[in-house]
């Protein structure tokens, strides 16, 4: 078949010179007014609407992901801007180029592993079934020498604040099943002592395991979980190159940096 006889189309949307249709609804008469942006997500990114219990939850994890402070994605934003500083889009892409396997995109790893390794458990499982399961995921990974994605945090080394919450939330909506108990699970056995014995640094639950234990009890794409995240961020990256105008601190990491490259250069 030769390109030119090939269709080449969208399901998300189309566009003629009098109507904008998505997911086969007319933007203008249909939607602007009448959706709101979580239901405009599901719409375009799942092509349906989401039923309400899920339109909060959703609305919950896009909260939770807006910020975390002076994070690398929101200083790769903010250096970008101090460097170019007419491209608001090029900060913002900055931070979210460094959305990855260690920030934000955890959310997709974590689902997918406990996706994986909790398909066996029935939903209401708990108790010895589900931490002997977690035991014996953690002493894989730990024979491998490889880190389980949601567990730990350098700042929270006691407790990620932010997980009771999506939890309580998760509960309040009907999403707290197998996933999250297992979640929970693999924290608590990765604290547990080796099979030398030796007792091993705590690791909690941090806030992308939660949301990842959440979404897979959402049944939802673990790739719609990382999309989740980004889209959450942007809003706060939007909200440091605000700042930075405003309360410049790039030209201060700048010089923070120089006078280092100072000290280690001059005798």
């Amino acid at each position: 078949m030769s390109t030119a006889s090939r269709s080449i189309r969208t399901d998300i949307g189309t566009t003629t010179p009098d109507q904008i249709s998505v997911r086969g609804r007319d933007l203008a008469r249909d939607v602007i007014g009448k959706l709101d942006f979580v239901q405009m997500l599901c719409l375009v990114a799942l092509g349906r609407l989401p039923e309400p219990t899920e339109a909060r939850m959703i609305d919950t994890l896009l909260v939770t992901a807006v910020d975390h402070g002076l994070t690398p994605s929101a200083i790769s934003t903010r250096m970008t801007w101090l460097g170019a500083p007419e491209s608001l889009q090029g900060a913002v892409a900055a931070g979210l180029l460094g959305a990855g396997e260690r920030f934000l995109g955890t959310v997709q790893n974590i689902a997918e592993l406990l996706l994986r390794e909790a398909a066996d458990l029935a939903p209401d499982a708990q108790g010895p079934v589900v931490h002997e399961t977690a035991r014996r995921v953690v002493a894989t990974a730990r024979q491998a020498g490889r880190a389980l994605p949601g567990l730990g945090h350098p700042i929270h080394a006691d407790g990620d604040p932010r997980v009771p919450a999506l939890f309580n939330t998760a509960k309040a909506n009907g999403f707290f099943s197998r996933h999250c108990r297992f979640a929970i699970a693999l924290a608590e056995a990765s604290s547990e002592p080796g099979a030398d014995g030796n007792m091993k640094p705590k690791l909690p639950l941090n806030a992308a395991g939660a949301i990842g234990a959440i979404l897979a009890d959402m049944g939802l794409d673990p790739l719609f979980g990382r999309g989740l995240a980004l889209i959450g961020r942007c809003a706060g990256l939007v909200a440091h190159v605000l700042e930075e105008r405003e309360h410049p601190t790039a030209p201060l990491m700048w010089d923070l940096v120089l006078r280092q490259d100072t000290r280690n250069v001059l005798p």
